[in-house]
């Protein structure tokens, strides 16, 4: 085996460590992203973050897609599966609505991001600069058919049960 340190582990342990690496993952983007604020101003690292989110996305993408076996134009359940498999997904609470077969709603209910900044008594991330660059170009290279729309993400108003949420629809 590649990883000895994993053999014999159980189903659980392996979702563990999913879940663990994810939010190593989260917490180096996290820190990269102060790192870049506090030398730059915040609409710096923005704009810096929402070019790293341009590529990561794609290549995020391309993973799920191939790691899946997903047809190139596999449409909205494409899309479903692949929401599924992103980092996010091991670490955040989120839903996906059917809205009917080619189109779907996709929310953030707990981000742990957004999450954090609450406890904190901060207000919401901007995030949604980033989120329409990362959403439009997750979807497009899972299905260059699919449209993507922001319904929802800070600093936009949202309610209590999600914090973004976005249209997919072919």
């Amino acid at each position: 085996m590649k990883y000895p340190l994993l053999d014999h582990k159980d189903r659980e342990f392996l979702i563990s460590l999913l879940e663990d690496m994810a939010k190593r993952w989260l917490a180096h983007d996290g820190l990269w992203f102060q790192a870049v604020e506090k030398e730059l101003g915040m609409e710096a690292a923005i704009k810096i973050d929402a070019a790293a989110w341009e590529k990561f996305s794609k290549v995020e993408a391309e993973r799920i897609k191939a790691m899946l076996g997903l047809p190139d134009n596999g449409g909205i359940p494409a899309l479903k599966k692949a929401l599924g498999l992103r980092l996010y997904a091991f670490i955040n609470k989120q839903e996906i609505i059917d809205v009917d077969p080619n189109k779907i709603i996709f929310r953030m209910n707990d981000c742990r991001v957004q999450s954090a900044r609450k406890r904190k008594g901060l207000p919401d991330f901007p995030c949604k600069t980033v989120g329409l660059v990362e959403y439009s170009i997750f979807a497009k290279s899972i299905d260059p058919r699919i449209n993507t729309r922001c319904l929802a993400c800070p600093p936009d108003e949202h309610p209590d049960d999600y914090y973004c949420a976005w249209e997919f629809w072919i």
